[in-house]
């Protein structure tokens, strides 16, 4: 055998064993959760428990929870098929279009009849929820409801608007335009002649891609295949006119094509320990907001703390179905305000 012919030989063998070894390799996927408890990291510091300071995304599957602080982000930028932008809900942000399409037309001085008026003052203007983002419904309606409208192809079409971020940090003038498959934002401070522009790229992994007037772009919800739910103080509503900021406010997450039930023990006759996959014959779940919401708790009256007669059912984007109960978030369950304690178990594997 000459010298080429065993090269040729040797790699021939090479190439079978590197071939052999990755097949023999397995691919190791990591099993969803069979279940756990978890105290939720709510409080950046020493802040009231019902003002926490941080959202709090779980995943169920991985027994993850990422936690975020509320005022990190301003706006949202969709990255489905649409070009849609959303207000930040966790605190109280509101928004008014204007006629105009120039950021550098917009001054103070277009803020004193709205601030007179409280227009964009959450819960005191006359306008109710006309100018915050829809607070219940699927994520067909919450899109469609947005109070920034739909960016146009068409740049003259995309208005000027109004931002109060929220609480005391201050007026923000915006204008959304589309760029190519993205956005471009120009954003400034009430007060500024001038405007800055960032380029927002959609990102099929998330639901939305996040900028804050003040650092940029920044990260807020996980992938969204990587969260199910998320804790946090949200715009809902005191009642059927007045929009408020709720706090101990739970989201699934709707965007991402998570769904949840409701399951009262009197009426399933099946306590949250012994509710197994036969069990979950009949059981309608909702991809809606406000599916879990505020109804898992009692702040005021007798008695305040976790309602002991219910729990919830989440399907994740996979399949998995998962029950979920709160065993405590107040002093008066033993919890810590801004800490609650959840228990979940899988129910039932994709």
């Amino acid at each position: 055998m000459n010298k080429f012919t065993q090269l040729i030989t040797l790699l021939c063998l090479a190439t079978a064993f590197a071939a052999c070894k990755k097949d023999s390799d397995p691919i190791i996927e990591t099993p969803a959760s069979t279940g756990s408890t978890l105290t939720l990291n709510g409080l950046i510091g020493s802040e009231p428990g019902p003002s926490a300071g941080n959202s709090v995304f779980v995943d169920f599957s991985a027994d993850k929870q990422t936690a975020v602080a509320r005022n990190s982000w301003d706006l949202g930028f969709y990255s489905g098929a649409d070009f849609k932008v959303i207000l930040n809900h966790t605190v109280g942000a509101t928004a008014i279009e204007l006629a105009e399409t120039d950021l550098t037309k917009i001054t103070a001085a277009d803020t004193v009849a709205l601030a007179t008026a409280g227009t964009l003052s959450l819960g005191q203007g006359e306008g109710g929820f006309k100018y915050i983002d829809p607070v219940d419904g699927d994520a067909s309606a919450y899109l469609a409801g947005t109070v920034i409208k739909t960016i146009s192809a068409t740049d003259a079409e995309n208005k000027v608007y109004i931002v109060n971020r929220g609480g005391t940090t201050g007026w923000q003038k915006i204008r959304v335009i589309r760029a190519g498959a993205g956005y471009t934002l120009q954003y400034a401070k009430i007060t500024d002649n001038t405007f800055k522009t960032l380029n927002i790229n959609k990102d099929a992994a998330f639901n939305f891609r996040y900028v804050s007037f003040k650092t940029g772009a920044v990260d807020v919800e996980p992938a969204k295949a990587n969260w199910d739910i998320e804790w946090t103080l949200a715009t809902y509503k005191a009642n059927a006119t007045i929009p408020y900021t709720f706090s101990d406010f739970v989201l699934i997450n709707f965007v991402g094509g998570v769904t949840a039930a409701e399951v009262i023990v009197a009426d399933s006759k099946v306590s949250f320990a012994d509710f197994a996959e036969a069990n979950l014959s009949g059981k309608v779940f909702l991809g809606k907001r406000e599916v879990i919401a505020g109804n898992w708790r009692i702040t005021s009256g007798t008695p305040v703390g976790v309602k002991t007669d219910r729990f919830y059912l989440v399907k994740d984007g996979a399949g998995n179905i998962y029950k979920l109960k709160f065993v405590s978030f107040h002093a008066n369950d033993a919890g810590v305000r801004g800490k609650p304690v959840i228990e979940y178990k899988l129910v039932k594997k994709a």
